[in-house]
């Protein structure tokens, strides 16, 4: 008979190859994209999806080409994607973090109300909401700019939820310490709460970014100039029906992926303490 060792370790193994199996099939793509990126386009034409190196085709001309050619139009759309992913997750942050501290730390009347419309525009579909944020953004004059991109999204309901349901966890003898020194309700907050809340804090960074930076539908109503686009805009735009430009198309995206990766590097530990807590009973 097999030992109970012999059978764990053999369990290990076949986890860990499924585990590698799984690895393996979720890099492919990247893998293809990262290596077609550095062919011509008509590579892509003529051979479709392959794995296959041919290291005497492969250059850094279509790198050359998205950075300088059409007048530049790619660093005004990655310069316009940075500052709108950069400026709305700041400000989504700030403005959902204290929504939801709110809800759970003070009891007030219409509280529970509050909570159940924050849950109710958390499961409408952005599809509804279009039309009258769109006739709001004439009305103000938000078309073709950044505020128009950045303000009707800057309070996220599930960033709210997220934060509330951290915030939840949280003692309240600390707000009493910080009363009885004399600190105001956001000196409270800013001083001794947030701190407290940075895991919760590293989660929503990198959930937000990637929402933020993959925006389309949203960005696509309400930028109207081509110097104005984000990547996800503008990277579409090189598929038309009359050709597609595969030599910008795949060096582009590969550029694309460089933000979100270096927010993610920064915010990783967080971001698994944040998911993560509550997970186990104390």
């Amino acid at each position: 008979m097999i030992s109970n060792s012999i059978k764990k370790r053999l369990i290990s193994l076949a986890l860990l190859v499924l585990m590698i199996a799984i690895a393996m099939f979720c890099l492919g793509p990247l893998f293809f994209l990262l290596s077609s990126s550095f062919k011509p386009g008509s590579e892509m034409i003529r051979n479709g999806i392959t794995l296959k190196l041919d290291i005497g085709k492969m250059n850094l001309n279509n790198y050359k080409l998205l950075w300088e050619g059409k007048d530049g139009i790619y660093l005004y759309w990655y310069r316009n994607s940075v500052i709108i992913t950069f400026l709305g997750t700041v400000l989504s942050l700030i403005l959902s973090s204290l929504v939801g501290y709110g809800l759970a730390m003070y009891k007030f009347k219409g509280r529970n109300f509050l909570f159940i419309l924050i849950l109710i525009v958390m499961m409408t579909p952005i599809e509804i909401l279009i039309l009258p944020l769109y006739k709001l953004s004439i009305a103000i004059r938000f078309i073709d700019t950044y505020r128009g991109v950045i303000l009707p999204f800057a309070v996220s309901p599930f960033a709210v939820f997220f934060f509330r349901q951290y915030a939840g966890k949280l003692s309240r003898e600390f707000m009493d310490a910080g009363r009885i020194d004399g600190c105001s309700e956001f000196g409270i907050y800013f001083r001794i709460m947030m701190p407290l809340m940075l895991p919760a804090f590293g989660a929503m960074t990198i959930l937000q970014a990637m929402s933020n930076w993959n925006a389309f539908v949203w960005p696509l109503i309400v930028l109207r100039s081509n110097e104005m686009l984000t990547l996800p805009i503008g990277l579409q735009s090189l598929l038309t029906p009359y050709g597609n430009n595969y030599d910008l198309l795949l060096s582009g995206v590969v550029m694309s992926i460089i933000p979100i990766m270096i927010v993610f590097w920064c915010n990783q530990k967080a971001f698994i303490s944040g998911l993560t807590v509550g997970g186990v009973k104390g």
